[in-house]
């Protein structure tokens, strides 16, 4: 069995000690990404994988990609790549890996019963001050956690992918999860540099995804109704409401656009109520809207290519979020 976690010792809410940090499968994006952000943080990390390849492999990406972000002017933290780097090793056992560990974050594949099934093995070899925590983008605490010993230790921590780019990281408790699971989790993300957001209680999806899919459930309709082009509407999004979006919410949206939250509701109630009345049922996403969207995608990135063509156009978008993050940071300090 494959593992891709971390585990990242924490002694107290205030106060969080750079010990070894365990990245498990460290041939996965999101586990290489943490393991990145991690040591930016100034934490030592440690890669497990029991296959030695997929840790040599990794290791040779993640000092690849910090020389090119140092070089590019993108590095996080304030150590150099070099020494950022001296901070992550290998390693292919298990018990050796947990040494010293009081924090797990675990990013293998959306299978439940994959996912259990770690979780269980990792219950039996943990003591009582470890914080377990999935990096599961979909999957409910109490699907992943109940049952175990040590639940009252167990939370999600769902990044947002790329997360060395795009900092939110969403608290997700079981309800067993202890408050102060969630105290010692949120402040180490803050810690490294991400933008932890707490949950009080599960729900499908979380609150990203939650988001996420009201738009493109909108987005498929629009263009299934032949309203507007998928490529238009991509426009919308990405020259109209994502620009806003990138720096403030909606509500806040809503509070800036008139005189306060109250005032934006005395002039727009009626008109959002009408609209929202004439959305559509869910889209099954499929037919021959999928094949419509799908062929106007292909346009620019041909199927054909990919990998190519896929991972050029993810690579022009991290650059794009890593500019963004950067100038974000310059703005909270102007």
């Amino acid at each position: 069995m494959k593992l891709d976690s971390i585990f990242v010792p924490i002694i107290s809410t205030d106060s969080l000690k750079k010990l070894p940090v365990l990245v498990f499968n460290s041939s996965g994006l999101i586990g290489r990404s943490w393991a990145m952000v991690f040591a930016s943080g100034g934490f030592k990390v440690i890669l497990y994988d029991i296959v030695q390849q997929q840790i040599t492999s990794a290791l040779e990406n993640i000092s690849k990609q910090m020389r090119e972000l140092e070089k590019s002017g993108m590095l996080k933290g304030m150590l150099s790549a070099e020494k950022q780097f001296s901070l992550i090793h290998g390693c292919s056992d298990l018990k050796e890996a947990l040494e010293g560990a009081t924090f797990i974050q675990e990013c293998t594949p959306e299978n439940l019963e994959l996912k259990k099934k770690i979780f269980g093995q990792l219950d039996l070899m943990v003591n009582d001050d470890i914080i377990i925590s999935s990096s599961t983008s979909c999957l409910l605490p109490t699907k992943l956690f109940t049952g175990l010993k040590h639940v009252k230790q167990c939370i999600v921590a769902h990044p947002v992918n790329p997360p060395y780019f795009v900092p939110l990281v969403e608290l997700v408790p079981h309800p067993e999860t202890d408050p102060s699971t969630v105290e010692k989790t949120y402040a180490l993300m803050k810690k490294i540099g991400q933008s932890p957001v707490k949950l009080t209680r599960e729900i499908d999806g979380f609150v990203l995804n939650r988001l996420q899919y009201a738009v493109i459930s909108e987005a498929w309709r629009l263009v299934g109704e032949g309203i507007v082009s998928p490529t238009d509407l991509d426009l919308v999004m990405s020259d109209g409401l994502g620009m806003r979006y990138a720096f403030i919410g909606p509500l806040e949206t809503m509070h800036l656009n008139a005189e306060g939250i109250k005032n934006y509701c005395e002039r727009y109630r009626e008109g959002m109520i009408r609209v929202l009345k004439t959305f559509g049922p869910v889209p099954e996403f499929s037919g021959e809207i999928e094949q419509k969207i799908n062929q106007a995608m292909c346009e620019n990135i041909p199927v054909e290519d990919i990998p190519k063509s896929i991972n050029a156009r993810r690579e022009w978008r991290d650059e794009c979020l890593a500019g963004l993050a950067k100038l974000k940071t310059q703005m909270k300090f102007n």
